[in-house]
């Protein structure tokens, strides 16, 4: 699921990304990559998990990755520390909030 994530956003197929989205947040999440052009600007470079965390007896995993990515018009990459949290909702793991990287502050 994480791996997933990370792949389809760091391929630019955010159609398929939002399906790791719990549903309440997903119509925001694409409505912001169309609004800031994603498509065409963002340009996610590297990616590595770091450490998963899974806790509330099972039902929650935290999850540390390294990101590398540009937006244009910066031409500058950026490395940040993206902290996911997945919820295991309906049989499967879903995105709930994440903070850092280029999606920071669009899943609280």
């Amino acid at each position: 699921m994480v791996e997933s994530f990370h792949q389809r956003v760091r391929w630019k197929d955010y159609r398929i990304a939002a399906r790791f989205i719990v549903p309440e947040r997903r119509q925001d999440f694409e409505r912001a990559r169309r609004e800031k052009q994603d498509e065409r600007d963002l340009s996610i470079t590297d990616y590595e998990i770091e450490d998963v965390e899974i806790v509330e007896e099972g039902q929650r995993a935290i999850v540390t990755s390294r990101i590398k990515w540009m937006r244009l018009p910066s031409v500058s990459e950026q490395s940040d520390t993206v902290t996911s949290e997945f919820v295991y909702r309906d049989g499967k793991w879903m995105l709930e909030k994440q903070s850092g990287g280029p999606f920071d502050g669009e899943l609280p």
